[in-house]
C-alpha cells in the first residue's frame, strides 16, 4: 500500500514548500509538486506542515539516579515522544564504574529490544576512564555507537578528572568519535552545595543557587580547551547559561569543532520556578539548573546564529511524589531531572509563532541536524525520496494547554503545567506506519528499532 500525503507544506532547514509527498512501505518514494503524484491511499494534510520526524538526541530511559531510577520505560517514553512528534529518540547506556563500555551496552539493548515504539540509537556514558575502556570505545563504534558523553560534575559517581577526560579525548580524535560533556564544576558545586546545608538553606531553590552559571561557563571553557588540545570534536550538552554560550561561540568562530545543544526547559523555565514555595520547587530540579529569565534571550540568539546548534530535551522524569520528595530536607537528594520529551516539538514551535526562530530553523533544530550530528542523515531527518517515511503532520492553527492531566509521559506532574500554545501534531508515520492520528494511538512496543548510527556527518 502506499500513502499520498497531500496538500501540506512540506518544511526543511530551507524552508517551506507546497508538496505531496509519496510514502511506499516504510520509505518515502518521491517528493513531487500536486497533482503528480498518486497513491493508495491519501492523507489530507491542507493547512498544515509536513515535517521530518523530530530526533530528540538527548533521553533517559530508565536511567538510575541516587537510588531510584527515571520513571518513563522505553515503551512508555517512546509512546510519549511519538505523540509529540519524535520518531527517533538516541539514549543513554550508563556505564557503572568498575563495568566495561559493551557489558552496559549489552544491556541497554536488552532494556530498549521489543519495547520502543520508534526507532532508537544509544551513547555512551564513559564514568570509568581505563585503559580496558579506552580500547572498548572503539568496539562501540563498530557497534554504531560513536558518541560518547564525558560528565564535569557529580564527583564520586559520573565524574571525570581532566586527565581522564583528556585521554577519552585523544582516542575520540583517534576512532573518528565525538566526546559529549556535561561541563559543570562539580568539585566546586560540592563544596557550595555543602556549605548551603551547613549553614541550614535545604530548599530546592539552593540547587541553582549553588550550580552558579559562571561555574557552567569555566567548565564549558575548560572542556574546549581540552578538545582544542587534543583535536577532538566536542559537543556541549543541554548548555543553560550565558557564559558557557560565549565560550562556545568563541571557540566556533575560531574554527574549532565544538557544538552545543540546549533544552526546552533553558529557553522557557527560570530559578523562579525552582523557588516556587512547599517543595513544588522540586519539580524543577535538573543539572545544570534553570537559570535567571535574563539568559533565555542569549541561548535563543544562539540557536539563530548557531552557535547552538541542537535542541534536545534531557528527558529524565521523576515523580514529584516518593522521587522528588526524597529530598526534602536537603536539596542535594532531590533526583535531577524533568519530563519533556512529549513537548520539544511544540514548545520550539511556540518559538516559530514568537518570532525567535524561523520555520525551516526550527525543523534544523530538531531534526535535520541532530541527524547529521550522530550519524543518521539521510536516512532520517529530512522529507527525500529514499529517506525513511519518519513523517510529522502538523497543524499550526490548533491551539492545546499542556497539563499532567493530558500528557502520556509516565510521570505525575508537568513541568509546563498550564502553558497554552499555538500548534499541535496532527498525525505521525514511523517509518510508514501511522502511529498517532486525530483517533488516538496506533503504534506497538517492538515497533521501533534500533539504529545503528555513523560518526558525526559535519566532521567525517
Amino acid at each position: 500500500m502506499t500513502t499520498l500525503i497531500q496538500g501540506g507544506q512540506v518544511v526543511s532547514p530551507s524552508g517551506a514548500i507546497t508538496a505531496d509527498v509519496l510514502v511506499d512501505g516504510e520509505t518515502i518514494a518521491a517528493v513531487g509538486t500536486p497533482g503528480t503524484l498518486t497513491g493508495d491511499e491519501t492523507l489530507d494534510a491542507t493547512g498544515k506542515y509536513v515535517l521530518p520526524g523530530g530526533i530528540d538526541a538527548h533521553t533517559h530511559m530508565e536511567m538510575p539516579f541516587g537510588g531510584t531510577h527515571s520513571v518513563d520505560s522505553f515503551e512508555t517514553g517512546t509512546i510519549a515522544a511519538a505523540w509529540g512528534g519524535t520518531t527517533t529518540i538516541i539514549d543513554f547506556a550508563v556505564q557503572a564504574k568498575g563495568t566495561s563500555l559493551l557489558s552496559t551496552l549489552d544491556k541497554w539493548h536488552a532494556k530498549a529490544d521489543g519495547n520502543c515504539a520508534i526507532d532508537y540509537g544509544f551513547h555512551m556514558i564513559v564514568s570509568d576512564v581505563n585503559d580496558s575502556t579506552l580500547k572498548e570505545m572503539r568496539a562501540c563504534v563498530d557497534g554504531g555507537v560513536g558518541s560518547f558523553k564525558m560528565f564535569m560534575a557529580y564527583p564520586g559517581v559520573f565524574y571525570s578528572t581532566d586527565g581522564e577526560i583528556l585521554r577519552a579525548m585523544q582516542q575520540a580524535r583517534e576512532i573518528g568519535a565525538t566526546i559529549m560533556m556535561h561541563a559543570e564544576n562539580g568539585i566546586a558545586i560540592d563544596e557550595l552545595a555543602a556549605q548551603a546545608v551547613a549553614a541550614g538553606n535545604t530548599d530546592p531553590v539552593q540547587h541553582g543557587l549553588t550550580r552558579p552559571p559562571e561555574l557552567e561557563g569555566e567548565a564549558t571553557s575548560r572542556a574546549i580547551r581540552l578538545a582544542q588540545v587534543t583535536g577532538s570534536p566536542l559537543y556541549i550538552v543541554h548548555l543553560s547559561a550565558s557564559q558557557a554560550l560565549a565560550a562556545v561561540a568563541e571557540a566556533r568562530d575560531n574554527g574549532q569543532n565544538v557544538f552545543a545543544e540546549t533544552c526546552p526547559q533553558y529557553l522557557y523555565l527560570s530559578i523562579e520556578d525552582l523557588a516556587k514555595p512547599d517543595f513544588e520547587g522540586a519539580k524543577f530540579v535538573a543539572s545544570p539548573p534553570l537559570r535567571e529569565k535574563k539568559h533565555q534571550a542569549d541561548l535563543w540568539r544562539g540557536l539563530r546564529t548557531n552557535d547552538l546548534s541542537v535542541v534536545s530535551t534531557d528527558h529524565c522524569p521523576f515523580c514529584f511524589k516518593d522521587q522528588k520528595e526524597l529530598g526534602r530536607g536537603d536539596f542535594r537528594a532531590i533526583p535531577n531531572g524533568m519530563p519533556g520529551v512529549e513537548h520539544r516539538m511544540d514548545l520550539l514551535h511556540q518559538g516559530v509563532v514568537a518570532g525567535e526562530i524561523s520555520l525551516g530553523r526550527w525543523v534544523e533544530t530538531c531534526s535535520a541536524t541532530p541527524a547529521r550530528m550522530f550519524g543518521l542523515y539521510p536516512r532520517k531527518g529530512v522529507i527525500a525520496a529514499g529517506s525513511d517515511a519518519d513523517i510529522v503532520v502538523y497543524d499550526p492553527s490548533a491551539q492545546q494547554t499542556l497539563s499532567a492531566e493530558t500528557h502520556h509521559m509516565n510521570v505525575d506532574y508537568s513541568a509546563y503545567e498550564g502553558f497554552s500554545l499555538s500548534g499541535k501534531v496532527h498525525t505521525v508515520l514511523s517509518r510508514g506506519r501511522v502511529v498517532v492520528s486525530p483517533d488516538g494511538f496506533h503504534g506497538s512496543p517492538g515497533h521501533g528499532k534500533f539504529l545503528s548510527r555513523e560518526l558525526n556527518q559535519y566532521l567525517n
